[in-house]
């Protein structure tokens, strides 16, 4: 049985909400007329590990922040799940499958960009955020050997490293379960 951390036992007695405004107020501070419209707005969710909550082809119509868990987004060739991107704890993420969640609906965050001027800054900085992770992302398919790709996510990505399993973190990177094991043990030999 996993005992869990002091930090995993803070995390599930602060309110989802309070993390994700904890989250949002190092981007940009909020406001408090913008914390009392979250607060208001938002719901704690949860999910079983491996369940879908969001079907591909179809409109999601909620923003998660991930409070606790990790959540990939992956889409299907054949039988085979291609990871293309993995998230996890103080994260916001759409159309995804995961854990332990906060949900606003697109609807209310609407508002707020209507509403109050700071979340439309917020959202910005937001942007520029998972823009900069989109760009890893086609960076590292770019990358020609198994060994670069993987130096490359552990040196951005280190904290999923023992969090995702190997065979989604061998899809994110493109390459096959094998390669990574050989390059893992590779790695550790080295070491």
């Amino acid at each position: 049985m996993k005992k869990h951390s002091s930090k995993d036992e803070a995390v599930k007695k602060i309110p989802g909400v309070e993390l994700l405004i904890g989250m949002l107020n190092h981007f940009t501070p909020q406001t408090e007329e913008v914390k009392s419209y979250f607060r208001k707005h938002t719901t704690d969710v949860s999910f079983k590990k491996g369940e879908i909550i969001q079907e591909a082809g179809r409109i999601c119509d909620f923003i998660y922040f991930i409070k606790k868990g990790v959540v990939r987004g992956f889409i299907k060739e054949g039988k085979k799940d291609i990871t293309t991107w993995i998230s996890a704890d103080n994260e916001l993420v759409t159309s995804i499958s995961s854990l332990e969640l906060v949900a606003i609906s697109n609807i209310h965050m609407n508002k707020m960009y209507d509403q109050f001027p700071v979340t439309n800054l917020t959202g910005r900085k937001l942007l520029q955020q998972y823009y900069r992770d989109a760009e890893k992302r086609a960076f590292i398919t770019r990358l020609n050997s198994a060994e670069t790709k993987y130096k490359f996510f552990l040196a951005h990505y280190s904290h999923l490293a023992n969090r995702v399993q190997l065979r989604f973190i061998a899809s994110y990177l493109g390459i096959t379960l094998e390669t990574l094991s050989r390059v893992r043990k590779k790695f550790s030999t080295s070491v």
